[in-house]
């Protein structure tokens, strides 16, 4: 009895014969087994994965680059400091910081405005920068 339950499941779950060949999206093979199948296997749906995901505009590379290199300094600085570090705006746009680039703003009750990219977090005062690490 439970090999007929079996048998009826797989052949609901599988191709019917009158039905179009489907192919795989990465190595174009014919596809066998579930309707809903679009990869012969892992290594063709990782590798399909892999590529859609390089496929950016060259200006989103360039903009993700920035903001990356944006946080590796502000955590490198935070980091060093147990979380709050008030640094020149000099010596952090020597080290390649770019203040025109930042993921989002954070306006205190006092109008404040704190710039982050990502998880880090900065609020320019003159000529000063006090950088924070925001756990949110």
């Amino acid at each position: 009895m439970y090999a007929e339950y079996y048998i009826f499941v797989v052949n609901i779950r599988t191709m019917p014969e009158s039905e179009e060949t489907k192919f795989c999206l990465s190595c174009q093979k014919s596809l066998n087994g579930r309707i809903d199948k679009k990869f012969c296997d892992d290594y063709c749906r990782s590798n399909y994965n892999n590529k859609t995901k390089k496929v950016l505009p060259p200006k989103v590379k360039e903009i993700n680059l920035i903001l990356r290199k944006n946080r590796d300094l502000l955590k490198t600085l935070a980091d060093k400091s147990g979380g709050k570090a008030t640094v020149s705006l000099h010596v952090l746009a020597e080290q390649g910081f770019n203040f025109e680039f930042f993921t989002h703003q954070y306006i205190t009750k006092t109008e404040n405005k704190y710039n982050f990219c990502y998880e880090y977090g900065y609020l320019k005062l003159h000529d000063k920068v006090i950088v924070v690490h925001s756990d949110k």
